[in-house]
C-alpha cells in the first residue's frame, strides 16, 4: 500500500485540461499553442513514469492511493478515490503513452487538416480548441483507470464521450456531422443502460463504490449478489449490455466502423486503441465481483460471443478497401479476444485480457498513425486499392506498421504475445480439459481465431506495403516529429515484451486474487 503524500493524480488529470484551456486561449498564437502541445505531452507521461517506480519500489503489489477525495457517503453515493493497482496499471501504462505521443504526432497532422479544410472553405475551430478538446478526451481516460466508485467512473466517461464527439464533429472526414451523431447517439444507448443499471445497483446497495479504501489501501468490495437479491439479474444484463455497445462487441458494433475510420487520425488512435478497450477493464473491475454466479452461468454465452466478435470482425477486416475502415474493424475482432480472455474467468485470463489492452492500444495506435502518414503525405491516400510498394519509399513507416501488426497477431517481440498465451492458458484452464469435445471444440475455434488474425494483419501488411506500387509516389520518407512520435510507441511496446513480468506479477496479486475468490465460490 502506498498513500501518496502528493495528490499526483489529480495533478495528472487537471495540469493537461489547464494547458488545454491556455491553447484555446491562445489559440491565435500557433508557436505558443504548439509548445502547450508538447507540454501537455510530456504531462502526459507523468502517469507512466510513476507506474514505473511504483513497478519497481513494489509499491503496485496493492494500490498506490491520492491523498485528496471526495466523500459523498451521506449521500449514499460513496467516496471518489483516485488509485492505481496491479489491474489497472496496464490500463494506465497504454492510455498513457498513446495519449502522450499521440499528442506530439497531431501538431502535424492537425495543422495541414485544419489547412485542408479552410482551403475548402469550411469555418473550422483552431489548433488551440482541438487541444483543449484532445487533453479532455485523454485525461478523462486515465480518470476512469483511476476510479474506485460507479457515479465517478461514469462521470469520466461521458467526459470521454463528450470530447471524441466533438473532434470528430469538427474536424472528421466525409459527413462527419452525421457520423459524429451516429456516434453520439449509439455510444450514449450504452452510457444510459450502463447509468440505469449504476443507479438501480446505488439505490439497492445504498452506494456506488466497487473499491473501498481499507488500512489505505484500495481493495474490491465483493459480491452484491446478495443484497440485490432478484434484481442482480436484471442490474447485471443493463450494465453489460451497457459496456458491450461501448466495447463494439458484435451485435452491437455498427457504430465503429464510421466513427473510427471518419474520426481526425488523432482522435482514431485514441478512440481505437484505447477507449474501447475499456470497457472491458470495466467488465473486469467491477461487474465480475458484483455478480460472480450470474457471470459464472453465463460464461458459455460470453464465450460464444467472444468467438462470433473475433471472427466476424476478421472477415469484414478482410473486404475493406480504405485503409482506416479495415483498422476500425479489426478493433471489433481485438474486443473479441479481450472478451476472450475476460470469458474464461480464471487468474490467466483476466490476466491475459488486461494485456490485450496494452497491446492493441501499442499495436493499434501505431497503425492508425501510419495510415495519417499517407493522409498526411500522400494527398489523402487511403484506398489500399491504390497502394502497394510503399515500404520503398516508407521504410521506416512499413517497419513500424509490421511491429503494430504483430502486437496483433501476438508474434514476438510484441506484448501481444504475452496477453494470446495466458488467454489461452486461461481458456484451458477454464473449458478445455473438460472433455475431449471441448478440447477438440475449442482447439479448432482457436485455430480459425489465430489463423483469421494472422490473415487480415499480413495480406493488408502487403497489400500496402510490398508487390507493385498502385500509384506514382515521388515523395520520399522524411524523419521527423511526427514519424518519430510512431517509434516512440514503438520502442516502450518493445521494453514491455522484455520486462512483461512486473506487469504479470502484480497482475496476479490479491486485486485479481479477490475477484477470483468470488468466481469460484
Amino acid at each position: 500500500m502506498v498513500l501518496l503524500s502528493l495528490p499526483a493524480l489529480w495533478i495528472s488529470l487537471l495540469l493537461p485540461i489547464v494547458l488545454g484551456i491556455l491553447a484555446w486561449l491562445l489559440g491565435r498564437y500557433d508557436s505558443a499553442v504548439k509548445a502547450l502541445i508538447y507540454l501537455s505531452g510530456f504531462v502526459l507521461l507523468f502517469p507512466l513514469g510513476l507506474v514505473l517506480y511504483y513497478y519497481a519500489t513494489g509499491g503496485l503489489s496493492s494500490s498506490i492511493v491520492d491523498p485528496i477525495y471526495v466523500n459523498f457517503a451521506s449521500y449514499k453515493i460513496g467516496t471518489f478515490y483516485l488509485g492505481i493497482d496491479g489491474l489497472s496499471a496496464p490500463i494506465v501504462i497504454g492510455i498513457s503513452i498513446v495519449t502522450a505521443f499521440v499528442s506530439f504526432y497531431g501538431i502535424k497532422y492537425m495543422t495541414k487538416r485544419i489547412e485542408e479544410m479552410k482551403e475548402e472553405g469550411e469555418r473550422v475551430p483552431n489548433l488551440g480548441t482541438y487541444t483543449l478538446l484532445y487533453n479532455i478526451f485523454a485525461v478523462t481516460m486515465l480518470g476512469i483507470a483511476y476510479s474506485s466508485n460507479l457515479i465517478e467512473f461514469y462521470i469520466f466517461l461521458e467526459g470521454t464521450l463528450i470530447s471524441s464527439f466533438l473532434t470528430i464533429a469538427f474536424y472528421g472526414y466525409g459527413d462527419r456531422r452525421k457520423i459524429s451523431l451516429l456516434y453520439f447517439v449509439w455510444t450514449h444507448i450504452g452510457a444510459v443502460l450502463l447509468l440505469t443499471g449504476i443507479l438501480y445497483f446505488g439505490y439497492i446497495v445504498g452506494s456506488f463504490n466497487y473499491m473501498n479504501l481499507v488500512n489505505g489501501s484500495l481493495v474490491p468490495v465483493g459480491s452484491e449478489e446478495a443484497v440485490l437479491g432478484s434484481a442482480a439479474t436484471l442490474i447485471a444484463i443493463l450494465m453489460l449490455i451497457g459496456l458491450f455497445v461501448k466495447m463494439a462487441v458484435f451485435g452491437v458494433h455498427m457504430w465503429l466502423p464510421y466513427a473510427h475510420a471518419e474520426a481526425p487520425t488523432p482522435i482514431s488512435a485514441l478512440l481505437s486503441p484505447n477507449l474501447i478497450g475499456l470497457a472491458g477493464y470495466a467488465i473486469a473491475r467491477f461487474v465480475f465481483q458484483f455478480f460472480p454466479t450470474i457471470m459464472l452461468s453465463w460464461r458459455p454465452y460470453l464465450l460464444t460471443l467472444a468467438f462470433i466478435t473475433i471472427i466476424y470482425g476478421g472477415l469484414v477486416a478482410l473486404r475493406q478497401k480504405d485503409f482506416k475502415r479495415f483498422l476500425a474493424y479489426s478493433s471489433i475482432s481485438q474486443m473479441g479476444y479481450m472478451l476472450l480472455g475476460l470469458s474464461t474467468l480464471t487468474t490467466y485470463g483476466i490476466i491475459g485480457a488486461m494485456l490485450v489492452y496494452l497491446s492493441h492500444a501499442i499495436g493499434k495506435a501505431i497503425l492508425f498513425m501510419s495510415a495519417g502518414v499517407f493522409i498526411t503525405e500522400l494527398n489523402n491516400l487511403r484506398d489500399i486499392t491504390k497502394m502497394g510498394g510503399l515500404a520503398k519509399k516508407y521504410p521506416l513507416t512499413a517497419a513500424l506498421a509490421l511491429f503494430g501488426f504483430m502486437n496483433l497477431t501476438g508474434l514476438p517481440p510484441s506484448v501481444g504475445m504475452w496477453s494470446e498465451i495466458l488467454i489461452v492458458m486461461g481458456l484451458v484452464q477454464s473449458y478445455m480439459l473438460r472433455s475431449l469435445a471441448s478440447l477438440v471444440g475449442f482447439t479448432a475455434l482457436l485455430i480459425v481465431a489465430l489463423t483469421m488474425t494472422g490473415a487480415y494483419s499480413f495480406i493488408m501488411m502487403r497489400r500496402i506495403f510490398y508487390g507493385q506500387p498502385r500509384s506514382k509516389i515521388e515523395i520520399k520518407e522524411k524523419i521527423d516529429v511526427f514519424k518519430l512520435s510512431i517509434l516512440g510507441i514503438a520502442i516502450f511496446g518493445f521494453i514491455f515484451f522484455l520486462a512483461i513480468n512486473p506487469l504479470i506479477s502484480n497482475l496476479n496479486t490479491s486485486i485479481v486474487s479477490f475477484i477470483i475468490s468470488f468466481l469460484s465460490r
